[in-house]
């Protein structure tokens, strides 16, 4: 895990892989090992690992991380399917309402995707990219005062991005 947070993917591939090797049914480490194959952009490598953790442990964090990788793949639909997943298994799951709601607005499902950024930010009122990534979906749509709404909030919890969103599409 201090690997993967140091960004030394590879060393944290091997630990996982040791650890895998002494106990083949801890999903927990092919679940932490897909996210250090996601680092390193093998996206493929990862979502097996997520699968294999979902075998052995039908967890909401290995379905939503396994959608996360198939989103970097462009399979909005699969991904979809996985954060939907990963809502059932766990309804309170901010996270998974929120990347549901980016590939959602990747396939040009923007109220689909308002929606599912609204719940994200109802279960976490202080998220900064809910609010930035749910006015963009909202400027989609031709609402550019919700959009630049979002966009403030969000610049107050400290996005650069909407703060300069808001700078220049806002009055």
């Amino acid at each position: 895990v201090a690997k993967r947070g140091l960004k030394d993917y590879y060393g944290a591939i091997a630990d996982y892989t040791k650890v895998i090797e002494l106990a083949p049914n801890f999903a927990t480490a092919y679940n932490y090992r897909g996210l250090a194959k996601r680092g390193l952009k093998d996206y493929y490598g990862a979502i097996a690992d997520y699968t294999k953790a979902i075998e052995l442990d039908t967890d909401h964090t290995a379905y939503n991380n396994r959608g996360s990788a198939k989103d970097d793949l462009k399979d909005y639909y699969g991904a979809i399917a996985d954060f939907t997943k990963s809502i059932e298994l766990s309804p309170n799951y901010a996270d998974a309402y929120y990347n549901r709601g980016i590939s959602k607005f990747n396939l040009k499902d923007y109220y689909g995707a308002i929606a599912d950024h609204t719940k994200a930010i109802e279960l976490n009122p202080n998220d900064d990219e809910a609010y930035y990534n749910r006015g963009r979906a909202k400027e989609s749509i031709g609402d550019l005062n919700g959009a630049c709404a979002d966009w403030k909030k969000a610049a107050e919890l400290g996005d650069t991005e909407a703060a300069e969103r808001v700078a220049n599409k806002c009055t």
